[in-house]
C-alpha cells in the first residue's frame, strides 16, 4: 500500500451499486478512507455533516446533478479536490465542471489502475496547490514534507491542533498555513503568545472583560476567542500557562463558550484553536504542572517540526528566502562556497529564526557583495565546517560536506535509539554491521558505542 494515500477522506457518489462498490473496495484498500451516497441529496446530507479531502461523483443522478454537488461542495470546502466519473461523456457537462473545479474526470467503465492514477493525479494536484497557498514556507526535505502532508489532512476539519518542537523551528507559519489551507481561511488568523502575557491579564486578553470589571476597564472589551470567530486561534507557549487559566481554557473548549471578566453571561464562540509548545508537555503532564484533561483537549491532533539540524536540506534554500527577502532592487548577494559549507556543519540550536537573524546581519555586513565566512558571526564561522579548505571547494567536495554531514546525523540518531547497540543500529539504518562500522570510522563516530 503506498502511504502517501493512507488517511485521505473521499466521498464517491454514483447510482449504480456495482460501480459505487467497485470504487470503494478499491481506494479503501489502498488506504483512502471512503463514504458513499447514490443520489444528490445523500451526497449534500454528507457534505453538510462530514469533512473531505476528495469528492468522486457521477455527473447524472437519479435527482440531479453530480455538477451541482461540485458546485455546492465548493462553496463550503473551498480547497476539496473533485473527479467526475461519467459514462455520458458530454464535453460541456465535463469543462463545466472543470469551471467549477474539477480535477479530472474518467469515462465509465475504468479499470482498477485507471482510477487510482486519477486519484494519484488529483492528490498532486491539490497538494501543489495547498502548499502554494503557505507562500513562505520552504521544504525541501523530507522532514517538512511530512509535515505538510499532515497539515493538509487536518486542514478540512476543525479539529484542535497541537504543534511541537523546539523554539524557532516555525510553528506559528505551520499554524498560518493550516489557516489559509482550512475552510476558515476568509475567516480571522489570531496570534497570542500566552507566555508572555501575564497569568492576571490573560483570561481578559483571551476571553475579554464588560466594563468595570477591574481597575482600569473603562470599557467592555471583546478577548480574543471572539476576535478569532470562524477563523484561527493560535497560541504560543501553551505549556507555560498557569493552573487556574488552564482551568478556563478547557471549559472554554469543552462548552465552546466563553465567559467575559466580570460577566456571568456566556457567549458562544466558533473558533479553531492551534496551540504550541516548544517544552516537554507530557513530562509536565507526569509531574502535575500541566492537566491531563487540558492535554488531551488540546492534542487532538499533535504535528512535531523537526528542527532545523534534522532537515539539512533546508537550510541552504532558506537561507537563500530570507536573502531573497532582504536584497533590494540593486543587491545581489549570494553565498560563497565557504559560507554554503559552514552553514550546513553548523547545529543551529536557534532553528529557523537563527538562520533568518544571521542572513540578515550578512546582509548588513556584505553590502551587495558575496556573504562569505566574514560576514558570518564568530560562533558559525569558527564551527568544524570552517576547517574545509577554500581552495579548490567546487561543487563536488561540497557534495561530500553535505553528504557527510547528513549521513553523520541519521547514525547519531540510530544509536541513540539503539542504545548505542551498533548491531540494532544497523537494522535501524537497513546496512549490514560491518558497512555501518565502516562509516562510523570514517566519520569519526567511536565513543562509548556497545556491540
Amino acid at each position: 500500500m503506498d502511504d502517501s494515500r493512507r488517511g485521505y477522506r473521499v466521498l464517491i457518489v454514483d447510482d449504480e451499486p456495482e460501480i459505487l462498490d467497485f470504487v470503494k473496495e478499491v481506494l479503501t484498500s489502498n488506504g483512502f478512507l471512503c463514504d458513499c451516497a447514490s443520489d444528490s441529496r445523500q451526497a449534500l446530507g454528507k457534505l453538510r455533516t462530514g469533512t473531505y479531502h476528495f469528492l468522486i461523483t457521477d455527473v447524472r443522478l437519479p435527482d440531479g446533478s453530480g455538477i451541482d454537488i461540485i458546485r455546492i461542495a465548493r462553496e463550503k470546502h473551498p480547497y476539496m479536490a473533485a473527479m467526475v466519473i461519467t459514462g455520458f461523456a458530454s464535453i460541456e457537462g465535463i469543462k463545466e465542471a472543470m469551471d467549477l473545479g474539477a480535477m479530472d474526470y474518467i469515462p465509465k467503465p475504468f479499470s482498477m489502475e485507471e482510477l487510482l492514477l486519477a486519484v494519484d493525479g488529483m492528490i498532486k494536484k491539490q497538494s501543489f496547490r495547498r502548499h502554494s497557498s503557505g507562500k513562505s514556507l520552504v521544504m525541501n526535505g523530507p522532514a517538512m514534507k511530512k509535515v505538510m502532508a499532515l497539515v493538509e489532512k487536518v486542514s478540512i476539519t476543525d479539529s484542535t491542533v497541537l504543534l511541537t518542537g523546539e523554539s524557532g523551528t516555525g510553528k506559528e507559519m505551520i499554524a498560518r498555513a493550516l489557516h489559509r489551507m482550512s475552510r476558515r481561511s476568509a475567516g480571522p488568523f489570531i496570534s497570542v503568545n500566552s507566555g508572555g502575557i501575564p497569568e492576571g491579564l490573560l483570561e481578559s486578553e483571551l476571553f475579554g472583560h464588560v466594563k468595570g470589571a477591574y481597575t482600569g476597564a473603562h470599557a467592555t472589551t471583546i478577548g480574543h476567542f471572539q476576535a478569532a470567530e470562524n477563523g484561527t486561534l493560535f497560541l504560543d507557549e501553551i505549556g507555560n500557562m498557569g493552573q487556574p487559566m488552564q482551568v478556563k481554557l478547557l471549559r472554554a473548549l469543552q462548552e465552546r463558550e466563553v465567559t467575559p471578566v466580570g460577566s456571568t453571561t456566556p457567549i458562544p464562540v466558533s473558533t479553531r484553536l492551534v496551540s504550541a509548545t516548544n517544552s516537554d508537555i507530557r513530562r509536565d503532564v507526569e509531574s502535575g504542572s500541566f492537566r491531563r484533561d487540558l492535554y488531551y483537549r488540546l492534542n487532538v491532533f499533535e504535528i512535531k517540526i523537526p528542527a532545523l539540524r534534522e532537515r539539512p536540506a533546508d537550510i541552504i534554500p532558506l537561507a537563500e528566502h530570507f536573502l531573497a527577502g532582504m536584497r533590494g532592487p540593486l543587491i545581489e548577494e549570494k553565498l560563497s562556497d565557504r559560507a554554503i559549507t559552514v552553514l550546513l556543519t553548523y547545529s543551529w540550536p536557534g532553528n529557523v529564526r537563527e538562520l533568518e537573524n544571521v542572513m540578515e546581519r550578512a546582509v548588513v555586513l556584505a553590502g551587495n557583495g558575496v556573504i562569505s565566512l566574514e560576514h558570518l558571526p564568530d560562533w558559525i564561522s569558527n564551527s568544524p565546517g570552517a576547517d574545509v579548505p577554500s581552495a579548490g571547494v567546487d561543487g563536488a567536495v561540497r557534495l561530500n560536506v553535505i553528504v557527510n554531514s547528513v549521513e553523520r546525523h541519521y547514525i547519531q540518531k540510530a544509536l541513540v535509539a539503539s542504545g548505542g547497540v551498533r548491531s540494532k543500529a544497523a537494522q535501524r539504518l537497513g546496512l549490514k554491521r560491518t558497512t555501518l562500522l565502516a562509516r562510523m570510522k570514517k566519520l569519526g563516530i567511536e565513543e562509548g558505542l556497545k556491540g
